[in-house]
């Protein structure tokens, strides 16, 4: 094989490739990227068994063939080449060497055959649809901040995505809980995409699935099934498996009768949150909130560094309340707003609060209140 490309075409199929990979692995090969070339295209393509991403990037292919290389290595030898360099990759197949070539610069690095590399089993999708690249941004953008982290409830460890009844009929709808904070966002149901059944996207394909969706003019090609899921741009494909699990009836903890309106300036809301925390103690990070006509109050009080207070003007009449919540989970909440005011729906001090974006009922928001 011998291929020459351009330096910043061959950084970006790379880095997509290598952040696929698993630092810490067990199976050598899978610490490699598989460079396949052939006509005019070079396809480059790597997997931790679970994701699966092929980058197709425009070649100068002389010799056709197929060999894999450490990602992380050729990432790094890629990233510190001058911009606008042309790279040759060429593969003899006997030597078990690549030899990287641009300019005066040349590298020979180790090869395992390309026979060993594990490539996902194709399956058949029961449903597949496009949706703009800024739907599906949004969709998971906004919901990944309340994925749990925690292990033993593996099954929150994503965003469900599925489709959903609303009040203006049906929609595409992801969702995130940790227990603490929930988000709900829905999207308008792209052609198609009825028969979805409903998936968990794991985390970490939701982390690399951000990287297709930066073209606001692209389509994204979504291909579902019960076990795996599947988003295409014409340049890269990215497979993943689902998790295996039931995502919990979050409808429930969606609270309806909360009456206790207060609307608030988002990002003068998020900034006094911050500052106010800035005296909390890490381990409990939680910050009060005293509601008065039109008047907000948000006040820390940490025996161990200090107190701190702030007054926000906000437009509220209901009676007077006094509500806790940690600082994080509030400043996480408010930086989602897109809008200029925040409208949070309170019940009682040791209920869930509802959370959205001015009177945008697409994104919702719930997050637990704790004693203060």
């Amino acid at each position: 094989m011998k291929i020459s490309i351009e330096r910043s075409v061959l950084l970006k199929a790379v880095s997509q490739a290598q952040s696929v990979v698993e630092r810490r692995n067990t199976i050598p090969i899978l610490a490699n990227v598989l460079i396949e070339a052939e006509g005019d295209t070079a396809q480059f393509r790597a997997t931790d068994l679970d994701i699966e991403v092929v980058d197709k990037a425009n070649a100068m292919v002389e010799r056709a063939g197929a060999t894999t290389v450490a990602a992380t290595t050729l990432h790094e030898i890629v990233r510190k080449l001058p911009d606008g360099a042309l790279v040759t990759l060429t593969d003899d197949g006997a030597s078990g060497r690549l030899t990287v070539e641009a300019g005066r610069s040349n590298f020979s690095l180790a090869t395992l055959p390309r026979e060993d590399f594990p490539v996902m089993a194709t399956s058949e999708y029961s449903s597949n649809f496009s949706a703009p690249a800024p739907v599906l941004r949004r969709l998971f953008d906004k919901s990944k901040f309340a994925i749990s982290t925690e292990e033993t409830r593996y099954y929150l460890n994503g965003v469900y995505l599925h489709i959903s009844d609303s009040e203006d009929g049906k929609v595409l709808r992801a969702v995130a809980t940790d227990g603490h904070r929930l988000a709900r966002i829905d999207a308008d149901l792209p052609e198609g995409a009825l028969e979805m059944p409903g998936v968990i996207v794991p985390r970490k394909t939701v982390g690399e699935l951000r990287k297709l969706l930066d073209d606001d003019d692209m389509q994204i090609a979504v291909s579902v099934s019960e076990t795996k899921v599947r988003f295409a741009t014409p340049n890269i494909t990215l497979t993943s498996k689902v998790i295996d699990g039931t995502f919990p009836d979050y409808t429930r903890v969606i609270p309806q009768g909360n009456t206790r309106k207060l609307e608030v300036d988002a990002t003068e809301f998020a900034q006094a949150v911050d500052r106010v925390a800035t005296v909390s103690s890490e381990r409990s990070r939680a910050v009060k909130l005293q509601l008065d006509e039109d008047r907000l109050i948000l006040s820390v009080n940490s025996p161990d560094s200090g107190a701190a207070e702030e007054e926000l003007a906000v437009a509220y009449n209901d009676e007077r309340l006094e509500i806790g919540f940690n600082a994080k989970y509030l400043l996480e909440i408010a930086s989602q707003v897109d809008r200029e005011n925040a409208v949070f729906m309170f019940n009682s001090a040791g209920d869930p609060t509802l959370m959205r974006e001015g009177s945008d009922a697409s994104a919702v928001y719930v997050v637990m209140p704790m004693r203060v």
